[in-house]
């Protein structure tokens, strides 16, 4: 693994997951339609974002592919957001090779003509989905789906992108948590040059409705451990950085930011960006 680090200090990510859906469709979008939901959003946000030091604080907001284009379109000059995407192919184009027979996959390059700087590889989602593709074919060998992520991280990196990987344990996996933790780390960022890597700790087994949240103690644990297991890499809390838990979160010094998905949990639930900056704030300020 590469020893140069990323020079920013704190790193708040925003994962849309597939917010855009509006409610009459059984989805969560109360705020644009989707036609301009990208560009609400990148609007809405930017101009106070750029009130923080760009030296001191990266801004990465992952939406779903549909928005890319009008997300990139909407930043004004100086705008501290990177536009990402929720993960890429295994496999990319290349010059005098494949030209793009990837049907319904979004190879690296694409993402990045489309102007994405950053991608989101390994959320637990992702691994969901891949471990269930994997489960139809009678393979239930964890590891393959770790090989499969560090193919993705390769393909983001080498045209350029910075990564932020998800790893974390389900609650049937709590017991061996050292061993899952670590072989996430080392498969998925094999040959990796991690200067252009963030982690992001998803304690799967709390994530949920009528789940017990992490505690600091339990979040701090784990944060060294990938400290110690990387090599002082940045790490994240991605098990959904709050109003709730920012202040808890920022004086954890092992933790160098948040992930943020939904803003509100009762009542219209949903992303609001005014709820998204007071959540930064708090962060920022705690």
């Amino acid at each position: 693994m590469a020893n140069e680090r990323i020079l920013f200090m704190k790193h708040i990510y925003l994962n849309l997951k597939r917010f855009d859906v509006p409610t009459e469709y059984g989805g969560v979008n109360r705020i644009a339609p989707v036609a301009d939901w990208a560009e609400f959003i990148v609007k809405n946000t930017q101009e106070e974002l750029k009130k923080y030091d760009p030296a001191q604080v990266e801004f990465g907001m992952y939406f779903p592919e549909i928005h890319l284009l009008n997300a990139v379109k909407a930043r004004s000059e100086g705008s501290p957001i990177k536009v990402g995407c929720q993960s890429v192919y295994r496999a990319d184009t290349a010059v005098g090779g494949n030209f793009g027979a990837f049907t319904t996959n979004r190879p690296a390059s694409s993402m990045v003509a489309a102007g994405c700087e950053t991608t989101i590889i390994g959320h637990c989602e992702e691994r969901n989905d891949k471990m269930g593709i994997l489960a139809e074919a009678g393979v239930t060998d964890t590891d393959a789906v770790n090989r499969l992520l560090n193919q993705e991280i390769k393909c983001a990196i080498s045209r350029g992108m910075t990564v932020l990987y998800c790893i974390g344990e389900k609650s049937e996996e709590q017991e061996q948590w050292q061993e899952v933790l670590g072989k996430q780390l080392e498969i998925g960022l094999k040959d990796v040059d991690t200067s252009k890597v963030v982690i992001a700790y998803e304690p799967i087994w709390s994530i949920g409705p009528g789940k017990t949240p992490a505690d600091k103690e339990y979040i701090t644990k784990i944060a060294k451990f990938v400290k110690e297991k990387t090599g002082g890499m940045d790490v994240v809390y991605g098990g959904g950085l709050k109003q709730a838990n920012a202040a808890m979160l920022a004086s954890i010094d092992e933790i160098d930011g948040g992930l943020i998905a939904l803003t509100r949990f009762q009542g219209e639930i949903g992303y609001y960006p005014e709820e998204y900056l007071e959540i930064i704030q708090l962060y920022m300020e705690g």
